[in-house]
């Protein structure tokens, strides 16, 4: 086996098992990717990845839209629900989309529920201390929270863009605030996005829960990324803190285009795609001429 290569998985990765995961105790870091259907979360688990998120990225690579703010919380159960038929070994979380947990604890609550009923076994949401009265509700429901603070997506208008958050010394020391705020309002794991890498150390330095990076630099206790960033599938847009590790895009295109010349050239289907009639049957229908 090379050193890419990682043995499949077998047995189920829980919350609690995650929220042990701090490198500066000794783990490993954490491996999170994004998957929005049942191959997408076969894949995952077999090739080692400890979480899942079903994110409202779904909005941008899957479905087309600018931004996450369109999908709903009946697209992210659907998609919740795929990716759980596939049984993965890696921990399911499903992002909370925009506006259903915003305006109170019991939408917050009701809407969590719709996705940990679809298969979820934890539930993220955006946002730093005032979000914690949602936070809280979910925890005393016993549901799972990872936070997730920074670059929060779901505030692209308010943030002007997908722009780095925390550049200033006092943005950096509320960042590490809300982390704190988080941890001890009970979420088992923060993910924080678009953040200089001093900035994550900090933040990760200051809580007991693993913090997970996307666009945060290497010192903290995993990463996340797209999983059509990963593979390539995606290529209209390369944020800074993506590195592709396959071509899926251009390898699908080229062995497409590959189907269209034989389907026009009557090269596909051949004799050994095609289903054929026993030679007596020919026989009787008088098809002679046939390719048996």
């Amino acid at each position: 086996m090379s050193s890419t290569q990682t043995p499949a998985s077998t047995a189920p990765i829980t919350v609690p098992a995650v929220a042990s995961r701090k490198v500066r105790d000794g783990s490993d870091p954490l491996v999170m990717v994004t998957a929005y259907d049942a191959p997408g979360a076969r894949m995952a688990s077999e090739a080692g990845v400890d979480l899942i998120l079903v994110g409202d990225s779904l909005a941008m690579v899957v479905l087309g839209y600018r931004d996450t703010l369109q999908v709903t919380v009946d697209d992210m159960a659907h998609h919740t629900a795929a990716v759980a038929r596939a049984e993965p070994a890696s921990l399911i979380v499903a992002d909370l989309p925009w506006m259903s947990y915003h305006l109170s604890t019991e939408d917050t609550v009701r809407n969590a529920a719709k996705l940990i009923r679809a298969g979820a076994e934890a539930v993220k949401l955006e946002g730093g201390r005032k979000r914690l009265p949602m936070t809280e509700s979910l925890i005393d429901a016993e549901i799972p929270v990872m936070g997730h603070i920074g670059l929060t997506p779901q505030s692209v208008h308010a943030m002007g863009g997908f722009r780095v958050q925390a550049k200033t010394s006092d943005a950096a020391r509320a960042l590490v605030d809300d982390a704190k705020a988080l941890a001890h309002a009970g979420c088992f794991s923060i993910v924080l996005e678009g953040v200089p890498t001093e900035v994550a150390a900090m933040v990760t330095d200051a809580v007991q829960v693993p913090t997970i990076g996307i666009g945060a630099g290497p010192d903290v206790d995993g990463q996340v990324l797209v999983y059509h960033d990963v593979l390539g599938i995606e290529d209209r847009m390369a944020p800074k803190f993506v590195r592709r590790y396959a071509d899926v895009k251009a390898r699908s295109v080229e062995a497409l285009a590959a189907y269209a010349a034989d389907v026009r050239s009557k090269a596909f289907p051949g004799p050994a795609e095609s289903y054929h009639l026993a030679a007596d049957v020919v026989e009787t229908l008088g098809l002679y001429g046939s390719d048996t």
